[in-house]
């Protein structure tokens, strides 16, 4: 694990700051220290030599309250820099993921990536306000304390010169144990909230087969293996500890012993001696804290170096089309999110025939068809044969050879939301409002564009402000089906040169109710909209006005 990633300096610009202001910190409580060490041998020398030392007391007791304050304000920089860095990093790996697009996605454990964003980020609480103060501590604080030990006594300068490096040294080989077993955690962590999620998405299917206490077993294997592993790098964290701690003990000893016997020679005065006594355990003391704080700072910098993968993997394209002369692309040189701006939707002419060549994914056969506004281009074909991997890839949800435009622009340039509206054959609804499902997107829904949509959809009885549970629960099958066609209507409403998409829309309809929606996509069609259908239904063909089968996987 690095100390300070630069990658966190150049996705975060809360970092940027805190560290700065650490410096700061760190050379006000170095000048603190050692104006501290210095008052408290002048009061102890002057009461043996039997000189006033209320003013010497005075100072003793500025300096402690200024040093305590000090701490406070590093504290509270820290919480609020972990605020502001982890807020930033979770705005820049949602931007990350939405121009990854959902190809990328469907590749990934989503829940997996919840818990980076949500409990992962959350730990940096301990790396702002503990790790990094005291990393900067020892970068300043350290060299100049063992600085004026040696000028105040070298001999002393030189037992501490010799036995400071012992400490990072035993660090970066217990660190290097440390990071396989706090990787190790981390990603147990992430397994049991992707199991625990899917457990729980498919509960009722276990529930019915009778598989839901397996389930529940698998999971309680996984959190125990969880706590296992948490107990290996809390282990690894008490040896780590034991380890600076003794070492840093010894390299004291040292010294005073060294001192007490030039004392005693009459080689080295009190007050010199006292002075760099007090200094010894405080020129060590922040490399000890940066070995202390390193484990509680580790879950937290491994969340970052995960979203620090997604955050390059979304880079890296943008780069490469920058390289390449792509006027749309743009570089992260200018020390932002890291964000990509995606190719301009001003460059695509609204409207304009969408034309597939050649369209290939994976393994099935290529596909080739132009779809015209005014038109309803029906896919149909057996289960398996691709009709559902065709809109995939039109939405950027799966990587395609060969071309697919609209109005003369290549669809993988621009942003799906912009040119196209679409429902699959999973809902996919979320807790809130009828109103909200169907508005999704818009942070105020138009009211009358929502029971437009929701009348088109053949879902018109529904209330808009009615409360759905999570993913849409409190509905039926067939009523959440409309409720997804209601968004994509309500959307291509917004605007009508979008291209209309939809997935089996009818599979969970009855005859009547799916004839009424037949009705309502053929008037949008006579409109001037643009719909691609993808349906099973023989009753589609009388809406159609081209067709695209599919045949048989090659």
């Amino acid at each position: 694990m690095k100390p300070v990633d630069p990658r966190l300096l150049r996705y975060a610009g809360a970092a940027r700051g805190f560290l700065a202001a650490s410096a700061l910190i760190g050379v006000a409580q170095t000048a603190v220290t050692v104006a501290f060490a210095w008052m408290l041998t002048d009061a102890v020398t002057g009461a043996l030599a039997g000189r006033p030392v209320w003013t010497a007391l005075v100072w003793l007791l500025g300096l402690a309250a200024l040093r305590g304050l000090l701490i406070a304000v590093s504290d509270a920089a820290g919480t609020r820099a972990a605020a502001r860095t982890g807020a930033q990093l979770r705005s820049a790996l949602i931007a990350a993921v939405g121009r990854l697009g959902p190809g990328w996605l469907a590749q990934r454990s989503r829940a997996g990536l919840a818990v980076t964003a949500g409990h992962g980020l959350e730990a940096l609480d301990a790396y702002f306000a503990r790790y990094i103060p005291q990393l900067v501590l020892t970068v300043i604080a350290t060299p100049v304390l063992l600085a004026v030990m040696w000028w105040r006594d070298w001999p002393s300068g030189l037992t501490a010169l010799i036995t400071l490096p012992l400490i990072p040294l035993f660090l970066i080989l217990i660190g290097m144990a440390t990071r396989t077993v706090q990787r190790r955690q981390w990603q147990t962590l992430q397994r049991l909230a992707v199991r625990f999620a899917d457990t729980v998405q498919g509960l009722s299917t276990l529930r019915l087969f009778g598989r839901d206490r397996r389930a529940a077993d698998r999971i309680e294997q996984t959190a125990d293996e969880y706590r296992r592993e948490t107990m290996k790098v809390l282990r690894f964290s008490f040896l780590s500890g034991f380890a600076m701690e003794l070492l840093a003990s010894l390299a004291v000893a040292l010294i005073a012993v060294s001192i007490g016997f030039r004392l005693l020679a009459g080689d080295l005065s009190l007050e010199v001696g006292l002075f760099v006594l007090l200094l010894a355990p405080e020129t060590f003391l922040p490399i000890r804290q940066v070995g202390v704080q390193f484990h509680a700072a580790a879950e937290g910098v491994a969340a970052t170096e995960d979203v620090f993968e997604v955050l390059d993997a979304a880079v890296a394209p943008t780069r490469s089309r920058h390289n390449s002369g792509d006027p749309g692309a743009l570089s992260d040189g200018s020390g932002d999110t890291g964000a990509a701006r995606e190719d301009s939707p001003e460059s695509w002419r609204a409207g304009g025939d969408l034309v597939v060549e050649g369209l290939r994914v994976r393994d099935l056969p290529p596909v080739s068809f132009t779809a015209q506004p005014g038109t309803i281009t029906l896919i149909e074909g057996p289960s398996g044969v691709g009709k559902s991997s065709l809109l995939a890839a039109l939405r950027g949800a799966a990587e395609f050879e060969g071309t697919a435009t609209i109005g003369g622009i290549d669809v993988r340039g621009l942003p799906p939301a912009e040119w196209l509206a679409w429902a699959g054959q999973r809902p996919q609804l979320a807790r809130g409002t009828i109103a909200a499902n169907v508005g999704l997107g818009d942070l105020e829904p138009d009211a009358d564009g929502v029971r437009h949509a929701l009348a088109a959809a053949c879902a018109g009885e529904l209330d808009p402000a009615a409360e759905l549970g999570v993913q849409g629960s409190g509905l039926s099958g067939g009523q959440a089906q409309r409720i997804a066609v209601a968004r994509a209507l309500y959307r291509h409403a917004a605007d009508p040169s979008r291209v209309l998409a939809l997935d089996e829309p009818s599979s969970a309809l009855d005859a009547e109710t799916e004839a009424r929606l037949w009705t309502s996509l053929r008037d949008r069609a006579d409109a001037g909209a643009t719909v691609l259908l993808v349906s099973h239904r023989r009753s589609a063909r009388g809406i159609a006005d081209h067709f695209v089968s599919l045949g048989v996987r090659a």
